[in-house]
């Protein structure tokens, strides 16, 4: 089974995607991933982040980078 989390407004976007996908888990997936914005406005860049196994691979990936937000602020 597959299931998408999406979200658009002014909050940091990562960690609210990452709690739904979390609730997701359960579902029994084999992979997962987050694509995000990123950036100042006008030079933003999608950036994807995907693993196989649990969403606590993901976040051992974004962890090891910068702190991304996924902000976009207009």
């Amino acid at each position: 089974m597959c299931g998408i989390v999406g979200y658009t407004g002014k909050r940091p976007a990562l960690e609210l995607l990452l709690k739904g996908l979390q609730r997701l888990e359960y579902r029994g997936y084999d992979s997962s991933g987050v694509a995000y914005f990123e950036g100042a406005v006008g030079s933003e860049r999608l950036e994807v982040r995907k693993s196989e196994g649990r969403l606590a691979n993901v976040r051992k990936l974004l962890a090891n980078e910068q702190a991304a937000s996924g902000v976009s602020a207009e």
